[in-house]
């Protein structure tokens, strides 16, 4: 299949782009502007692969993105390509409207003007996958709820909202145009080549750096965690297997609340990588002021993908959680250059009013 990923040079496109191309059937062309938390080096292992291509450009521009899907005669989109970490949301909202609402309008447009001049059969054939967030279902009481392909949406962050609004924008292609669009909902993704301003990767270098471990307020919002290998093996089928105009959430049934990450990380790396003098990870941990508008809870229903597509997660949270951090204490030749010239793990997401 031939198959344009946008966005993958980020945390869950790179790890659909490797899962595709280890497939020789698979045309796989990674269409990236490479932002901040784009990063080829990713992608190394299949970088010189003959089904592997990497083009550098802007979702927004849609003459572009149609060139390419004429030239590679595409016959699936996976749309990955965003701005993703809500404190970067608070502190700077345009930069999510302009990526994840403008650049899915631009890709949609793009898609449906390359998708009306196929042949009847390759348009049957033809899919556009928009890939999103749990996070646009907005907040869930601690003790009930689940979230549902029917559930209302109510983003609460800038982040949650431009989500909700290219989802919105998906389906309206879908339903007026008739553009065959996919969905797909996730919850919180972790694992190797994960950009350090999130939560785990964040905690297991600060550890390693013997710094402070931050944890908002008192650390009791929760989230369901998927390890992100589990997560592109669920997109691959969504996106070759799924019914046209449907939804799809994916999950990892393994809700936590931030601190219990947070304690895991320092009791794993205690075993892995023991502090001097017998110290714990655990003394290091910090209780910070919270993010405006931060969500109490999220948890995922993955019945219907697993029912009607046939997925299953392969990872447990506490496998992958140890696969994870024995991948970051493997590699830094792929973090300790952001950690030094990129990000170095300061607080985002203090700000008060939105600015652009």
């Amino acid at each position: 299949m031939r198959i344009l990923v946008t966005g993958g040079a980020g945390f869950i496109g790179s790890a659909v782009c490797r899962l595709l191309a280890r497939n020789p059937d698979n045309r796989v062309v990674n269409v990236d502007k490479l932002t901040y938390a784009g990063n080829l080096a990713s992608l190394r292992e299949i970088d010189n692969l003959p089904n592997y291509r990497f083009v550098k450009a802007d979702i927004c521009d849609d003459a572009a993105v149609l060139d390419i899907l004429k030239a590679e005669e595409i016959e699936a989109v996976m749309h990955l390509a965003a701005e993703s970490h809500v404190d970067r949301s608070i502190d700077g909202p345009g930069a999510f409207v302009e990526t994840n609402v403008i650049g899915t309008f631009r890709m949609l447009n793009a898609a449906l003007a390359y998708w009306k001049g196929l042949s009847s059969a390759s348009q049957e054939r033809f899919r556009f996958h928009h890939i999103s967030t749990d996070e646009v279902f907005g907040d869930l009481p601690f003790d009930s709820g689940i979230f549902t392909e029917e559930t209302p949406y109510a983003p609460s962050s800038p982040y949650s909202a431009s989500k909700a609004a290219s989802d919105h924008f998906a389906r309206a292609w879908h339903e007026t145009y008739g553009l065959p669009v996919v969905l797909s909902n996730c919850s919180n993704n972790y694992g190797p080549y994960h950009f350090p301003e999130k939560l785990i990767p964040l905690v297991i270098l600060n550890a390693l750096d013997e710094r402070p471990l931050p944890v908002y307020g008192n650390g009791a919002n929760v989230r369901d965690w998927l390890y992100v290998e589990d997560h592109a093996r669920a997109l691959e089928l969504v996106a070759t297997t799924g019914v046209v105009g449907e939804s799809y959430n994916i999950g990892g049934h393994a809700e936590r609340t931030n601190l219990e990450v947070v304690q895991s990380i320092c009791d794993i790396l205690d075993q892995k990588r023991p502090r001097k003098r017998g110290a714990s990870y655990r003394d290091l941990i910090t209780f910070v002021t919270d993010r405006p508008g931060h969500d109490r809870r999220y948890a995922i229903d993955s019945s219907k993908i697993e029912r009607e597509l046939g997925w299953r997660r392969q990872e447990s949270f506490d496998t992958g959680l140890a696969r994870t951090i024995d991948w970051y204490l493997d590699n830094e030749w792929w973090w300790g250059p952001i950690r030094s010239d990129r990000y170095a793990g300061e607080r985002l997401g203090v700000a008060k009013t939105g600015t652009a």
